[in-house]
């Protein structure tokens, strides 16, 4: 009977999870994806990067709502077996809190397996091809011109003017400044242009238009063409590439912290350190808060009015553990040596989980359960 109550308590935790880990993302995802869309988008990038954007930054986001989502699930499976008296009735048969709680553990596994699936794998593979994409758009220097009504630098000596683009992708009224060289400065102006790709790089086709040049000898000439093209890959200056997002790189590379990729990335040994166990330690936490949300219903007696009381209870545990993070975190950061601190919550989640479960298991608490309900 009690691996069936097992199965049954792990499916309903399995289902409130889902829903609450899909709202909690949603509500993330938005908040950032409008934030990139009045970016990307506001900056002439098509709404394919767009969408490409949003969906690399779901891994991570998911990563830091699945505790919270274990933990909602946990509170609200207890919630509702305690209020349809079948927790009462299990207890009562003298089922202990431990073996009511072993659900939520093997919930908590999953939740932590999922988890460590995303930080050690999903979440530096998305965080690398979004720096990789990020380095991409910046260097591409084909977006800067599609932008309308105001003057563009893309490089140095280098300004654009656009009237308008049409829906077809014609740029009408187009003005294009190239003072690159002191001693031949050259305006080009014309009706209308296009972007062409080409082998060597993009390039600008103005048709119908006038180039006025101006020498060392401020003497300046007039010239008209039908259709000229000029070369924005010239304008594009290579670099070399530095992912400086920690949350890119393998967690190996991250252990072995190589003094060459230190400064080239300009972070301490301690940093790395510090997002190399944050990995594991915030998974393995995430089993606890899963275990905390359901015993917290365990310590109280049946009320009318609802387990409000427990769940304000469970809430602030959970910011206490919060707090431990937090405090772990800032001291991982500076000092090389302190990693080890990063499972202090883990620890404390696992201590926390065995006195509430032990505490719900005392007979002064079934007396004082029974004194409470008598009245």
């Amino acid at each position: 009977m009690l691996a069936r109550f097992d199965r049954y308590v792990l499916g309903q935790l399995m289902v409130v999870f889902g829903f609450f880990a899909f709202v909690i993302v949603m509500i993330y995802w938005v908040n950032r994806a409008i934030t990139l869309f009045d970016r990307l988008v506001g900056d002439g990038q098509s709404v394919r990067i767009f969408i490409e954007f949003t969906l690399l930054i779901i891994p991570f986001l998911l990563f830091i709502i699945l505790p919270l989502a274990a933990f909602a699930a946990a509170i609200n499976v207890a919630n509702r077996l305690s209020s349809e008296s079948e927790m009462v009735v299990l207890r009562s048969s003298g089922i202990s809190a431990f073996r009511m709680a072993r659900s939520s553990f093997v919930f908590g596994v999953l939740v932590c397996t999922v988890m460590l699936i995303l930080s050690h794998v999903l979440v530096p593979i998305a965080r690398t091809q979004l720096a990789l994409r990020e380095a991409d758009l910046a260097e591409d220097v084909t977006a800067q011109f599609l932008e309308e009504g105001r003057f563009l630098f893309p490089a140095a000596g280098v300004a654009v003017f656009i009237g308008e683009i049409t829906p077809g992708g014609v740029l009408e009224r187009v003005l294009l400044s190239d003072a690159r060289r002191p001693d031949a400065r050259v305006i080009y102006t014309a009706d209308q242009a296009l972007l062409v790709k080409a082998d060597d790089g993009p390039r600008l086709v103005m048709i119908d238009g006038l180039a006025q040049s101006l020498d060392a000898n401020d003497a300046l000439s007039v010239l008209s063409f039908q259709d000229f093209a000029f070369n924005l890959g010239e304008l594009a200056t290579p670099v070399a590439r530095v992912i400086r997002d920690l949350r890119a790189y393998p967690t190996r590379a991250l252990l072995q912290a190589d003094p060459a990729l230190l400064e080239v990335t300009g972070f301490s040994k301690a940093q790395f350190l510090h997002e190399a166990h944050t990995r594991t330690s915030k998974p393995l936490a995430a089993i606890f808060i899963a275990v905390i949300g359901f015993s917290c219903l365990l310590i109280g007696s049946f009320s009318r009015f609802g387990f409000w009381q427990q769940v304000a209870f469970g809430v602030l545990l959970l910011v206490a553990l919060q707090l431990i993070n937090n405090a772990a975190e800032n001291a991982a950061q500076s000092d090389v040596q302190a990693w080890p601190l990063l499972y202090a919550p883990v620890l404390a989640g696992a201590l926390i989980s065995a006195a509430m479960l032990t505490l719900a298991d005392q007979p002064l608490m079934a007396r004082l359960r029974a004194m409470r309900a008598a009245p």
